[in-house]
C-alpha cells in the first residue's frame, strides 16, 4: 500500500509549529522571570526545588492538554498501525530547517525557565535539550499512527538537531556562539495557492516557505582572543531560503508554471544578549529579539540569478 500525503497534509508542519509556539509562550512566562535573579549566586534552597517541581508539572499539564486537543481536532480518522513516510524531498528541505529552529527555540526558552529554578547554566542546558526533544516527539509519533500522514525520519532528525545544537554549545563552551534565527518577508506567491501558502499575513509567515529565511548567526569575537577589537555584539550570519515553491514537490510547482530554486545569504547580525545592560526590561527585550535575524545589508546567491546584493534584507 502506497501512503500518499495531500497538499493539505503538508500544512500540518505549520500547524505543529503553531502549537509549539503556543507552548513557547507559556514557558516564556516562567523563563522571563529568570532575568530577575542573579545567575552567579544560585543556591539549593528548598524554594528552588519547589520552582523546578512547579515548572515541570505546569509544562506537563499544559502540553498533555495540547497533545490531547491536537489528537482530537486534527487527526480526523482513527489512528492505525505505525508507519513511516519519507517527505525529505518536499519544500527543498526548508521545512526541516524550520523544525530544527523550533526545537532549538524550545530548548533556549526552556533553559531560561530552568535557570529561574536555580539550576546552573550547564544543568539548565541539559534539561532544556531534553525538553526540546521530548516536547516534539509525541507529535511525530501521532503522525506515525495517522493514516493521513506518517512518521517522518527527516522531521525527527531535525527535532533532535535543534536541542543538540543548544546543549552541546553550553557543554563545550559554556555559552552560545552559534544561534539559529528566523526572518520573514511577504511574497506575492501566496496568491497562487492561498489554501496552501496562507490567505492572511498570520497564516503566511507560518505557511509560505518562500518568504521565510533561516539563519545560523555566528559570533566571531567568541572564537577570538579576549582582547579582540571585533565588537562582541556583532555577528556574521549565513542564511537559507527558497523561491517559487507553490507546491510541496518541485515537479508540481513546475507544472503550475513556477521553477523553484534555492537561495543562500551572507549578512551581518546582532547578538543582543552580548549587549551589556543592568536593566531587567532590556534584558528581556534582548532575549526575545535574539530569535530574529536583524535587517542588514545582505549578499545573496541563487542558481537562477547568481549573486545579488540587498541594501537591507529581512
Amino acid at each position: 500500500m502506497v501512503h500518499i500525503k495531500t497538499a493539505n497534509s503538508r500544512s500540518k508542519s505549520s500547524v505543529k509549529r503553531g502549537i509549539l509556539i503556543g507552548f513557547l509562550v507559556i514557558t516564556l512566562v516562567f523563563s522571563l522571570t529568570g532575568f530577575a535573579q542573579d545567575t552567579t549566586s544560585r543556591t539549593t534552597e528548598p524554594c528552588y526545588r519547589c520552582r523546578l517541581r512547579g515548572l515541570l508539572i505546569g509544562e506537563t499539564v499544559v502540553y498533555s492538554a495540547t497533545i490531547y486537543g491536537l489528537s482530537k481536532a486534527w487527526y480526523n480518522n482513527p489512528l492505525t498501525n505505525f508507519h513511516f513516510f519519507n517527505d525529505n524531498h518536499e519544500w527543498l528541505q526548508i521545512d526541516k530547517v524550520g523544525h530544527m529552529l523550533t526545537a532549538y527555540q524550545i530548548a533556549r526558552i526552556s533553559a531560561q525557565a530552568y535557570r529561574w529554578t536555580g539550576l546552573t547554566d550547564k544543568k539548565a542546558a541539559i534539561y532544556a535539550g531534553l525538553t526540546g526533544l521530548i516536547f516534539q516527539t509525541p507529535i511525530e509519533i501521532l503522525d506515525g499512527f495517522s493514516p493521513e500522514y506518517g512518521f517522518s525520519v527527516g522531521d525527527m532528525a531535525a527535532n533532535i538537531a535543534g536541542p543538540a545544537l543548544y546543549t552541546s554549545q553550553y557543554l563545550a563552551w559554556g555559552e552560545l556562539r552559534i544561534q539559529p534565527k528566523f526572518s520573514f518577508h511577504n511574497t506575492p506567491l501566496y496568491q497562487v495557492r492561498k489554501e496552501l501558502l496562507g490567505s492572511t499575513w498570520h497564516d503566511r509567515w507560518l505557511k509560505d516557505y518562500n518568504g521565510q529565511t533561516y539563519w545560523l548567526s555566528v559570533n566571531p569575537s567568541a572564537f577570538g582572543s579576549r582582547d579582540s577589537k571585533f565588537p562582541k555584539w556583532l555577528n556574521v550570519a549565513a542564511g537559507y531560503g527558497i523561491q517559487n515553491m507553490v507546491a510541496a514537490e518541485v515537479p508540481k510547482s513546475i507544472e503550475i508554471g513556477y521553477r523553484p530554486y534555492r537561495q543562500y545569504y551572507l549578512s551581518l547580525d546582532i547578538d543582543f544578549t552580548r549587549i551589556k545592560t543592568r536593566s531587567k526590561t532590556l534584558k528581556t527585550v534582548f532575549f526575545l529579539l535574539n530569535t530574529l535575524k536583524m535587517p542588514a545589508p545582505t549578499l545573496e546567491y541563487n542558481g537562477r540569478n547568481g549573486f545579488r546584493f540587498h541594501a537591507l534584507y529581512f
